[in-house]
């Protein structure tokens, strides 16, 4: 069992990332507006992922060296560092649109349930920050995230008996929304941020390290395969079904998703009265366990620029780290609509892909990189159709926020 669970520890870190607040935000407002008919963009996004973990796992294993490294090593400096403000970037627009989702949805659960009426936001937001950098301070957060992940495994599960149950009530009517592009002002921004969450420049790089840390060998590559299948399969499997359940219980109703606490009606056929306690406790822990990871991420990623130890406990490491933590607090101090800020930065990460996809495609191919595990056609071919694809979320993203500020 302990193997199984330390050969399945990469992929279990990428259900955990992807599965999170901005996942289950993305799609319930897809299933809730459009339906079902966006289903191909996250089947699409997934299945391309895979490409990449496969591409950047080989990367690492042959090289023996993170993804930025042999960016900054083959590439140079310079465009190694725009990759890392670009992931920096995305990084805090993520850290801030979950803690704005999750902290409206926990005012809306008190609000139900107690007669509390001294709590806000920026209140809410400031427990959850202090939580956070407190867990990391004193390295004692790893019991903390299995707890909060036991959380989202459960809202998952809910998610999954609650899709069974719509499609057994409404098949018919569901199979009717395969698949399309709907006609809709913001359903450019809605595509982008549902493949945004999935196909995540930070969980690519995060990949790599966590490959290197596995130390994975040649000998390994099956097993790598396996990892990047059963990981994106998962992700699919967890996020249709979120989708399946917003379809079900808020497009059939007409209710639309403007606020956070919206949401939280896709788990009633299922939990009845316990579903907005549900939804609550999962948004939690997915909100948690999404926000510690972004607030190491960026210290690996500087390591890994600057080839040296993971060493969290250095001053300018601990300093970042409460830097990132702080910018939590954008949402409830400025207000703003917290599901769209979300989604929007989920949208965000299709701008680089195509650049990351491309050269990645050149490292692949390089000779001094790869020596005889240069990739051979079929990957090639299929690195191609996803910088193809890229290109194409990286427009409607464009699109996406062309319109969303017009």
């Amino acid at each position: 069992m302990s193997k199984i669970i330390k050969n399945l520890g990469p992929a279990l870190f990428i259900i955990g990332y992807v599965v999170g607040t901005g996942s289950v935000t993305s799609m319930v407002v897809s299933g809730a507006k459009f339906g079902l008919s966006l289903v191909w963009a996250l089947f699409l996004s997934c299945f391309f992922t895979y490409f990449l973990l496969a591409a950047i796992s080989k990367l690492t294993i042959v090289s023996g060296e993170t993804l930025l490294y042999n960016f900054r090593k083959y590439i140079g400096s310079g465009f190694t560092v725009f990759i890392m403000f670009a992931l920096l970037v995305s990084i805090v627009s993520s850290c801030v649109g979950v803690m704005g989702v999750m902290t409206e949805v926990v005012l809306g659960w008190i609000q139900e349930y107690s007669t509390i009426s001294f709590l806000n936001n920026i209140v809410v937001s400031i427990f959850f920050i202090i939580l956070l950098i407190g867990l990391f301070w004193m390295g004692k957060h790893k019991y903390f995230l299995n707890v909060m992940a036991i959380f989202v495994g459960i809202m998952a599960l809910a998610f999954v008996l609650t899709s069974v149950m719509v499609l057994k009530e409404t098949t018919a009517s569901i199979v009717e929304f395969f698949p399309r592009i709907p006609e809709s002002e913001n359903s450019g921004l809605i595509i982008s941020g549902m493949v945004g969450t999935t196909m995540a420049g930070v969980c690519l790089a995060s990949r790599s390290i966590l490959v290197q840390e596995q130390k994975w060998g040649i000998s390994d590559m099956a097993a790598e395969k396996k990892d990047a299948v059963s990981s994106m399969i998962m992700t699919f499997v967890i996020c249709f079904a979120i989708m399946v359940s917003a379809t079900g219980t808020l497009y059939f109703t007409g209710t639309e998703v403007n606020n956070a606490t919206d949401m939280m009606n896709t788990l009633g056929p299922w939990a009845g009265e316990f579903a907005m306690s549900l939804f609550t406790f999962g948004i939690i822990g997915a909100g948690l366990s999404s926000i510690f990871p972004n607030l190491l991420l960026f210290p690996w990623l500087i390591s890994d620029y600057t080839h040296t130890a993971r060493n969290m406990k250095r001053p300018l490491f601990k300093m970042i780290v409460v830097l990132v933590a702080l910018t939590c607090l954008i949402v409830p101090i400025m207000g703003g609509k917290p599901v769209w800020i979300l989604i929007a930065s989920q949208a965000f990460s299709p701008f680089i892909m195509p650049l990351i996809t491309l050269v990645l495609m050149i490292l692949l191919n390089k000779k001094s990189v790869m020596a005889e595990y240069k990739v051979g056609l079929s990957l090639n071919l299929a690195l191609g159709a996803t910088f193809i694809f890229n290109c194409y979320m990286m427009v409607t993203s464009i699109k996406g926020f062309l319109v969303m500020f017009s």
